[in-house]
């Protein structure tokens, strides 16, 4: 028995009460207050009859995209703000995101997460992201700061505007890699960029914490 909590025409007591005198039903209580059964949330009544049908839920279809991924964040975060005291370091930070926010919409890049004074950006072409990180290394430093970024592409999943997937893991131990100033690249990213213009020094074979085998890096040349 479906009932919408708050049903216009039919009171959500008439539907518990219709259930409790059918042997072995059940009642569920869905949210809306529509009453004609194609109006409202589709899914919710269709999921529930699949479920009394056949006895399991379909699991929902992820989406899942190509896309290169950035990661940055300020090299002696910490140090800085403990020197610069609460108020500065927030004004500090504010201009670094701005200068990052304005890179990102030059170069076509989507702003995924923010967390302190790190950013997790997407591209749908890695010289785009490399470009970008280039040009956001080079930005912050009239703030008199630094930043280390890192990249690779890979197949990520997308989650309510999110990205996630072992893709995304890679790019954030990639950049963890970095030093100031520094981008570094996996070798994915390396070689689809063949023949942009772009001079990389190799950093040789690496292990990236927690992610499986290891990885050829690569530093991009200023």
């Amino acid at each position: 028995m479906l009932h919408r909590s708050g049903d216009r025409i039919s009171d959500i007591a008439q539907g518990r009460a219709v259930a409790e005198r059918i042997p072995k039903a059940r009642f569920v209580e869905l949210p809306g207050n529509d009453h004609i059964p194609f109006l409202g949330d589709h899914d919710a009544i269709t999921s529930e009859i699949e479920e009394f049908l056949t006895g399991a839920r379909r699991a929902p279809e992820t989406d899942r995209v190509l896309a290169t991924v950035l990661f940055t964040d300020i090299v002696g975060a910490t140090e800085r703000a403990a020197t610069l005291g609460d108020r500065a370091w927030r004004q500090l930070l504010e201009e670094h995101h701005a200068v990052v926010r304005r890179e990102l919409a030059l170069h076509r890049g989507t702003e995924i997460d923010t967390a302190g004074d790190g950013f997790m950006a997407a591209f749908d072409g890695p010289a785009r992201g490399i470009r970008c990180a280039q040009a956001i290394v080079s930005a912050v430093r009239a703030l008199g700061i630094e930043i280390r970024a890192g990249l690779h592409t890979g197949e990520c999943e997308r989650i309510n505007g999110k990205l996630a997937g072992i893709a995304v893991h890679i790019a954030a131990r990639v950049a963890a890699s970095g030093g100031a100033s520094q981008v570094l690249l996996s070798s994915t990213v390396k070689d689809l960029v063949a023949g942009s213009g772009i001079h990389f020094t190799d950093l040789g074979v690496k292990t990236l914490k927690g992610i499986p085998d290891e990885w050829r890096l690569f530093r991009v040349d200023s």
